[in-house]
């Protein structure tokens, strides 16, 4: 019995985290979960980073994104992102920047 406890809370948290992807929007207008994050310095940094054609999807993602918002509509339900296609794209990158700002913090300590 134990061992089943740990598999449903699994599946309930896995549940849990599609509903809320789903309730907050950004799915409904093309958006994937990076192109959400607030644009810090080390956001900027990362974006320098990454692949052009990734960050030509991203301008488009993003442009798409406030047309629809600007018209007050979403994209039809086929083209919405699905849960299991967001990749996290940034985060790689954005990982590296904060680990090296962090490593240079720290040497200009010394």
């Amino acid at each position: 019995m134990a061992s089943r406890a740990p598999v449903a809370s699994g599946r309930l948290l896995v549940g849990f985290r599609k509903w809320y992807y789903n309730i907050c929007g950004f799915n409904k207008i093309g958006l994937l979960r990076d192109d959400t994050i607030y644009e810090n310095g080390d956001v900027q940094e990362a974006l320098k980073r990454i692949p052009e054609r990734m960050y030509n999807d991203r301008v488009f993602r993003v442009k798409r994104a406030l047309d629809l918002s600007m018209k007050q509509q979403i994209l039809p339900k086929d083209q919405w992102t699905k849960y299991e296609e967001d990749v996290h794209y940034l985060m790689p990158y954005l990982e590296e920047v904060i680990r090296e700002r962090k490593e240079k913090e720290e040497w200009l300590k010394k």
